[in-house]
């Protein structure tokens, strides 16, 4: 009997990702890694490498380098496609909605000049915004380990109450 519940998809070949010649290996011995998740999206954010903070993750605006200089973490795995443009969206809609209210009840300006006021200040948040999305979202995903991202962690620090 044929099995229903399975298709070609399910049996999909990983890809294998070609590292490059001579770059040594990432590893938790030359990195500082961050003590959580947070820490790590807020350094995405900022456009420094979520792994060791010392280097840029952009070498565009919104082009994540393929490695690390300081640490050489391969971001090539990453996979962000559109979740950025959609927090960014998110944030925008949220940060406006309370001015736009207010704009429009406190004052008696016209459509056009509301409109003028409006547009190019989401259009300038949504921009704003979105370079930190992509690099917060790298940033959890090599957080959580996904898309072939090494899942490390920082080793706990031991007390004298420990020993």
């Amino acid at each position: 009997m044929p099995d229903f519940m399975s298709s070609p998809f399910d049996q999909i070949p990983a890809k294998k990702q070609p590292k490059p010649a001579g770059a040594p290996p990432a590893g938790p011995a030359n990195a500082k890694l961050p003590e959580s998740g947070w820490g790590a999206i807020h350094r995405g954010a900022c456009g420094r490498c979520p792994r060791c903070g010392d280097a840029t993750l952009f070498r565009a605006f919104l082009k994540p380098v393929e490695h690390c200089s300081a640490c050489r973490q391969d971001w090539t795995h990453q996979q962000a496609d559109d979740f950025p443009a959609y927090v960014s969206i998110f944030l925008t809609g949220h940060i406006m909605a309370p001015v736009i209210i207010a704009l429009v009840q406190e004052t008696k300006l016209s459509l056009p000049a509301l409109a003028a006021i409006i547009l190019p200040l989401m259009l300038g948040l949504m921009i704003l915004f979105l370079q930190p999305a992509k690099g917060g979202i790298i940033a959890l995903q090599w957080w959580f380990g996904m898309h072939g991202f090494a899942k490390e962690r920082r080793a706990p620090e031991r007390t004298d109450r420990e020993e």
